[in-house]
């Protein structure tokens, strides 16, 4: 309670750096100022029971979550989905996702006031946050509420658990207030339970249930067309602040065939323009939101579209995955492998560790040492065809064989939800 107490303190002190930081972040985003009144709190309030609140901060959160909230509606009729998020890029993924199926809030930052306030109006019935989201206040306020909340397709590296050693009591009050937690592996597991979680289980990894759409294929082919058909293409897919740069240098001293194509596509489309001005260096830029073929001349392209990921991947020899070549801990290497591409990541990996090493131990993903190794090993597998298409299908075969987290998923917390009291009082 004291460490909480000290933490809350230091919330105070930050409230006017992360006003400002808001501020600042919605100059190229400006829905992080849109609905200002829910991050504290004012979430819509709730018209009908149950609620079933389901957390995703971002993009990759809200994707992961969308086949466990079909299946919450599918198990749940008549209840209420809210969704919450952190970033309007997740926001806007969840729209497009599920349109007005569910509700969609921020999550208010962990003020106690904010949160009291979060579910009175939400009157959540219980609550799954996805992934790693523990926040000591809010977690507190739902204990006390007797809102059961749930940590699923949990995960933690060893360097955030180092992390969370630091603060120790802080860290092991929070978990200590998750009616469960779903990881994805034994060493995730092991980990949080370390800091202080109980009831954990592994239920496996639910990004290897993505279910690819049955015209990814159809909508890859026709975005060859536009790259360039008779190319072969490479796309660094969700790449971060600075990768781009080291990529473009690496490409630049290989020097690759004039029939080479690098497609970047940013994670963050806020960088969309700045990453415009970087390849403009070199050549002209084709970028993918002008809709115009790419010129046969042209050595790279920026993929700046939202909710094309897959097509991106599937119209793909080679796909190098973002946020490895730098120590961002990597993104989802398994849209690619699930599209039948080989994947090929830098050393950062931490957020997808148990899933690279997996993809490297079948032959699925090669590992690099940096941007220009990345490069190379490209190029050579551009340079392969056999090579290539048979580490394609080894990971497709690889995403397939790990699917079944989600069924293990629901089996885990549906007894457990329907334990649940109900709406927090008070």
């Amino acid at each position: 309670m004291i460490a909480r107490l000290a933490y809350s303190a230091l919330l105070w002190i930050a409230l006017p750096f992360a006003l400002a930081r808001l501020a600042w972040r919605a100059r190229k985003q400006p829905g992080y100022l849109e609905r200002l009144g829910e991050r504290f709190g004012a979430a819509p309030r709730a018209t009908a029971a149950p609620v079933i609140w389901v957390h995703a901060v971002s993009v990759g959160e809200t994707r992961a979550a969308g086949p466990l909230v079909e299946r919450l509606r599918l198990d749940h009729p008549g209840a209420t989905i809210l969704l919450t998020h952190m970033t309007p890029t997740g926001r806007a993924t969840g729209r497009e996702m599920f349109g007005d199926a569910v509700t969609q809030a921020w999550l208010p930052w962990d003020h106690g006031f904010a949160v009291r306030r979060f579910l009175r109006r939400a009157r959540p019935a219980f609550g799954v946050l996805i992934e790693t989201e523990i926040w000591p206040n809010l977690l507190a306020a739902c204990h006390d509420r007797g809102v059961p909340v749930f940590l699923v397709n949990a995960r933690l590296s060893e360097r955030s658990a180092r992390g969370y050693a630091r603060v120790a009591p802080l860290a092991r009050e929070a978990l200590g207030h998750l009616a469960g937690v779903a990881a994805q592996t034994e060493a995730d597991a092991s980990r949080l339970a370390a800091l202080g979680a109980r009831d954990v289980a592994v239920t496996g990894n639910i990004k290897f249930d993505l279910q690819v759409p049955p015209d990814t294929a159809a909508k890859g082919g026709a975005l060859r067309t536009v790259l360039g058909p008779a190319r072969r293409i490479c796309v660094a897919g969700s790449t971060r602040d600075g990768e781009e740069a080291l990529l473009v240098q690496a490409v630049e001293a290989a020097d690759p065939a004039a029939d080479v194509l690098v497609v970047l596509v940013p994670r963050h489309p806020q960088r969309f323009d700045e990453v415009a001005a970087l390849l403009a260096a070199h050549g002209p830029v084709a970028r993918r939101s002008a809709g115009a073929p790419v010129p046969a001349g042209a050595r790279y392209a920026l993929g700046d579209s939202m909710g094309e990921m897959l097509a991106y991947y599937a119209a793909a020899d080679v796909v190098l995955v973002g946020g490895s070549l730098k120590p961002y801990g990597g993104q989802n290497l398994i849209e690619a492998c699930a599209v039948g591409r080989p994947v090929l990541f830098g050393p950062h990996t931490y957020n997808f560790e148990s899933a690279a090493e997996a993809a490297l131990a079948e032959g699925a993903g090669l590992r690099a040492r940096d941007a220009p190794e990345a490069v190379a090993m490209a190029l050579s597998l551009l340079e392969d065809p056999s090579r290539r298409q048979a580490m394609g299908r080894r990971a497709e075969a690889f995403a397939l064989a790990n699917r079944g987290a989600l069924d293990r998923l629901v089996a885990w917390l549906g007894p457990r939800a329907a334990a649940s009291r109900g709406p927090g009082r008070g």
